[in-house]
């Protein structure tokens, strides 16, 4: 994932930009840069150390109706392997898979914000509303955050 999509996913952790705007921009990928895209946020989930308890809340935050493919595989777990399985959904599954799992992530990352709030080791919990602070992020890009 380019650092620039890295910001906007944690942006969106920290209420600082609407779901739609990355949506949107997801709605343009071909499917396998999709595919990428969504293996990569789930990084970016697993670092924010999902719970079980997560789960529902991500479903009622989503507004997707519980019976969708990309819930019902929810439903069965926060581990790596189960959020793996929304990736391989067929491509008119993956805008919802797409949401759900930034709806997961954005629990997570709240949890953890709290806890790491500019931590300066890790930037993704840096407040990325300060404009100086996004442009140290892009110029460490180089560098290896």
């Amino acid at each position: 994932m380019k650092l620039e999509d890295q910001v906007l996913v944690n942006q969106f952790g920290q209420g600082l930009i609407a779901i739609d705007q990355l949506t949107a921009d997801f709605s343009l990928l071909e499917i396998m840069t999709k595919r990428k895209f969504l293996n990569e946020l789930l990084f970016l989930i697993m670092q924010s150390k999902p719970e079980e308890g997560d789960i529902e809340p991500a479903i009622i935050k989503s507004d997707l109706k519980s019976t969708f493919t990309p819930c019902v595989l929810l439903k069965r777990g926060a581990a790596n392997h189960n959020l793996k399985k929304n990736v391989n959904l067929p491509e008119y599954e993956l805008t919802k898979a797409f949401v759900l799992l930034l709806s997961l992530f954005k629990i997570a990352y709240e949890r953890r914000f709290n806890d790491e709030k500019d931590n300066p080791h890790k930037w993704w919990y840096w407040d990325l509303s300060d404009h100086e602070k996004l442009e140290k992020i892009m110029e460490s890009e180089g560098r290896g955050l």
